[in-house]
């Protein structure tokens, strides 16, 4: 019979905590991501109650907490400037993108995001933080918002500058000073965006009414949208679902790991996906943001007491009950102030720590990082995690080639030592070395191939017998088991027997699937030193030592 897990008061009293704590964070910023998006105010309260209620209820993670980031947003913006022409095309993007988070989830590959190198992550959540702080500018000036990212409000910046609102200057650089100096002793009983967000919208309501405001927000509960899409626009769909699904994933699951180390807990990453994917699938089909995993969200669970789902539920119906009558209060929310806040967050987005830090890090691993940086700021974001992977697995390439290039020997065998074994023999030179042995371990990998070729190639010639020894190897790739073929060709080509040794488990399978060692007759495949002696003595016609009657 199965045992529910034991949940008590004290249990219920930290996830309320936790989940009203979180929710009073994510208000004003699923406010102003619905803003920066595109979408509007309501569609970032939309998404933070549909994503953070299914991600907590069906996610991996027993704390965490999901709703709009900036990543989505930024992301968002992108598809609502570039391959959307209505709202409803917007939203079948966000629910196709779920599908494919729950397909990713199914498929079971939630445990590879885990591998991805820090500096691609740092180059591109500093790069979202870039961008939100960018894109974030004229809005801050008092102008509208411009599509094309940190290009578009770098060419729409002067003409912002020759006509600054004075109004939402002012709005704008008051609630910025609260967020960058409101106390962190105090953030525990105010979070400090909605510390900041009040004195902006007041001056904003009470003193300069002229400045842009958030405006008419739908009241009442979502209300679903259903139209179904074409063909033809479910086909160029796909690439900015993908991209949402992508991002968030990365976004969600790293997010998992904060909450794995606060927590001591360990998370399923597949389940967490299924999770995510279907709040942002929920999300499409009510209107909402699309959403994912956030450490903005999730730490101040964490701190608040937050121990089991229950608390991302309370963050998602707690925001609900607010939406119901929260509609008259959001729209004079000044849009300068909801810009501020997101500075606020942008600037905490980049990796501070690290940038600071670069003259002491190895130099490929800054040109990844600032790679995957420069790509996310002026081209996009897929493109700067998908090239930043790539840049980074050339770097580690490199640092491969030289580890498995040492781990490959080349040595002579001294005929007295391993023809003969100590025996007595008249005649023979003591430095004859009949016999060369290339000796593979551990792992040997595309990386190196082409150089080992070009080394053991030249030593093959000396010798007239080679062993190639395989007994130390634990992983052998394609590439690799191509390069063995091509060095047995080339020993035979060289006139010079080769007899393999210890071939076994994958590294056989691998061989023996490319029939790498079909130049080998079968009788030159031994398991041990002793085997390969007797194959060796055999070529050379040496007869075997005499034994004693």
């Amino acid at each position: 019979m199965r045992r529910f897990p034991d949940y008590r008061l004290a249990t219920l009293r930290g996830d309320l905590l936790g989940g009203m704590t979180a929710a009073v964070v994510a208000l004003p910023l699923s406010l102003a991501y619905g803003v920066a998006s595109g979408m509007g105010a309501a569609a970032g309260l939309y998404g933070a109650i549909a994503v953070g209620f299914f991600a907590a209820v069906f996610g991996g993670t027993q704390t965490q907490v999901s709703g709009p980031t900036a990543p989505m947003a930024i992301v968002m913006a992108v598809v609502i400037t570039s391959y959307a022409k209505s709202l409803p095309e917007a939203l079948t993007v966000v629910v196709l993108a779920g599908l494919l988070q729950v397909l990713l989830g199914v498929l079971r590959l939630g445990r590879f995001v885990a591998f991805t190198p820090y500096v691609v992550v740092t180059g591109f959540m500093s790069g979202i933080g870039v961008l939100v702080m960018a894109i974030q500018v004229l809005p801050f000036l008092g102008s509208d918002p411009v599509p094309g990212g940190a290009v578009g409000m770098l060419s729409a910046l002067p003409r912002a500058l020759a006509r600054i609102d004075s109004g939402a200057l002012a709005i704008g650089c008051v609630t910025l000073a609260f967020a960058i100096f409101w106390p962190p002793r105090l953030a525990k009983y105010l979070p400090g965006p909605l510390a900041a967000l009040i004195p902006g919208t007041l001056l904003g309501t009470f003193w300069l009414h002229e400045a842009p405001v958030v405006g008419p927000v739908p009241a009442g509960l979502p209300i679903p949208h259903l139209e179904l899409p074409s063909l033809e626009f479910l086909a160029r769909a796909v690439e900015p679902a993908l991209m949402l699904a992508l991002i968030g994933s990365v976004v969600s699951l790293l997010t998992c790991l904060v909450a794995d180390s606060l927590t001591r807990t360990s998370h399923d990453p597949d389940r967490e996906l299924i999770g995510q994917g279907i709040g942002n699938a929920a999300a499409g089909l009510v209107g909402g943001l699309p959403g994912a995993g956030t450490p903005v969200y999730t730490v101040p669970n964490i701190r608040a007491g937050g121990v089991t789902r229950a608390a991302g539920a309370v963050f998602a119906l707690l925001l609900l009950a607010l939406l119901l009558g929260l509609g008259p209060y959001v729209e004079s929310i000044p849009l300068a102030a909801l810009a501020a806040v997101l500075m606020k967050v942008g600037w905490d987005l980049v990796d501070w720590h690290f940038l600071t830090r670069l003259h002491r890090v190895r130099r490929d691993h800054v040109v990844v990082m600032l790679t995957t940086l420069g790509l996310a700021i002026f081209v996009d974001l897929v493109s700067a995690v998908a090239l930043g992977l790539v840049a980074s697995g050339l770097a580690r390439a490199a640092q491969l080639e030289q580890t498995e290039h040492d781990s490959v020997v080349s040595v002579p065998l001294l005929d007295q030592m391993f023809l003969f074994e100590g025996e007595d023999v008249e005649g023979e030179d003591p430095f004859s070395a009949r016999v060369g042995m290339v000796a593979l371990k551990g792992s040997l990998t595309v990386t190196s191939s082409r150089k080992l070729v070009r080394t053991i190639s030249m030593d093959l010639g000396e010798h007239e017998v080679v062993v190639f020894d395989f007994s130390g190897a634990t992983f052998i790739d394609d590439s690799a088991a191509m390069l063995v073929k091509q060095l047995i060709d080339i020993a035979i080509d060289e006139g010079t027997p080769a007899i393999v040794m210890g071939v076994a488990g994958e590294v056989a399978a691998t061989l023996g699937a490319l029939d790498a060692l079909q130049g080998v007759p079968r009788e030159r495949i031994v398991e041990d030193i002793d085997e390969a002696r007797q194959a060796a003595r055999r070529l050379l016609g040496i007869e075997p030592p005499a034994t004693g009657d």
